[in-house]
């Protein structure tokens, strides 16, 4: 059986957590710690990382905290980080928190590739580096390897960036969250090493002798009430007509709400989903638009087909989810909706998804929009576990 999951301990114990040897290491502080670097440094220095990942907003800085952390660990690992809408940490659910995970170069090697000017969609450029970054890179088969995507939510080019990954790395499994600062959508902060990346995503090529499953959870359904988007700006990913009717209109009488009683509780308990092959993936809407318009978290187009979807379990699916991996977990890195935690909260039942965090060792942060199997989606859980090899 693994050891006990780091968060057990308290998280102002200053020792070192007991972790099986060469798996993940998670720590939870306060984002306004003043020694936060000696204490992740502390906490995270038995397991000789390859890799240290911060998730959240410390009060110094996310750039000053990687770049001391970077001088601390040496040029043989990696310091990356994102700045998020909320944090999830061994004891689930944070907030105001910084997560530090490390990942021990006994099991993991780490490349990294900067995709650069977001705004301007340089595909060929994209498509370049990663190429490249996968040459060099030269992937040992007989391990696993997995891809984690860190966009800038504001930018709005995850669907364009999930597709050029998909494309210059085929059949590689990538899982990825959209960054953004707080909970009022300000300016995304990333960092590599000490150094602030601007108008840019992260892309981490990772390889790993542990066993890997993706993950993937969604507490919808589809209903039998559809709609066609007529009108749409797809670079604002805002829809201005369902069915030739006003966009806004039309979903709250496919929904059965009144047009003036929509809000933000309202959008997440009632998704919109398109369908893609065999699966439907949410459209979550983020908000209404003057002139009636609806505006969504994910890409949109004139044309497609949307699905009206209905809530089920959030906590037993997800259970369930978990319980479906071949063994337990070592750790899950985690990208979770920040509409998925905000209506938790509204019903009361954030503490019970937080125990399922702590139980099933999720460890990452709160997103604006999540990458899985080369799709930009919303309202869903997205995440590798990762596990002791099969017979280790």
């Amino acid at each position: 059986m693994p050891e006990p999951w780091p968060g057990d301990r308290s998280p102002e114990s200053r020792e070192p957590a007991s972790i099986v040897p060469a798996s993940p290491l998670a720590v939870t502080f306060p984002a306004a710690l003043q020694d936060l670097e000696d204490r992740i440094h502390a906490a995270l220095a038995p397991v000789d990382p390859s890799l240290v990942l911060i998730f959240g907003d410390p009060s110094d800085g996310l750039s000053h905290l990687g770049a001391g952390l970077h001088a601390r660990f040496g040029p043989g690992c990696r310091i990356v980080g994102c700045s998020s809408a909320g944090e999830i940490g061994p004891h689930g659910y944070a907030s105001d928190s910084v997560v530090a995970l490390g990942f021990p170069a006994a099991s993991f090697r780490i490349g990294i590739c900067v995709l650069r000017n977001q705004s301007q969609v340089p595909v060929s450029g994209w498509m370049a580096s990663l190429r490249r970054l996968h040459a060099e890179f030269r992937p040992d088969p007989r391990r696993s390897i997995f891809g984690v995507l860190l966009a800038d939510a504001l930018a709005r080019q995850e669907d364009v960036l999930v597709a050029t990954l998909d494309a210059a790395i085929p059949g590689l499994p990538i899982v990825g969250g959209s960054t953004a600062k707080g909970m009022n959508f300000l300016p995304t902060c990333q960092m590599v090493d000490g150094r602030e990346q601007r108008d840019a995503a992260l892309f981490l090529l990772m390889e790993t002798d542990l066993a890997v499953s993706e993950v993937s959870f969604a507490h919808f359904r589809p209903t039998d009430r559809r709609a066609v988007v007529t009108a749409a700006d797809p670079h604002n990913r805002i829809i201005w007509e369902l069915n030739a009717e006003p966009a806004a209109e039309e979903y709250a009488r496919l929904a059965g709400i009144p047009c003036d009683s929509l809000t933000a509780t309202e959008f997440a308990r009632h998704p919109l989903l398109l369908r893609t092959g065999r699966r439907h993936h949410v459209r979550a809407i983020r908000a209404l638009t003057p002139g009636a318009g609806l505006q969504l978290l994910s890409g949109i187009e004139e044309g497609n087909i949307l699905t009206l979807g209905r809530a089920v379990d959030m906590t037993q699916g997800f259970a369930d989810a978990m319980d479906g991996l071949p063994r337990p977990p070592l750790m899950v890195l985690g990208f979770d909706c920040i509409l998925r935690r905000l209506a938790l909260e509204r019903a009361g039942m954030a503490g019970q998804m937080s125990q399922l965090f702590a139980r099933y060792r999720v460890a990452g942060f709160n997103t604006y929009g999540e990458q899985h199997s080369g799709m930009h989606v919303n309202q869903t859980f997205v995440g590798v576990a990762l596990m002791s090899p099969e017979g280790g």
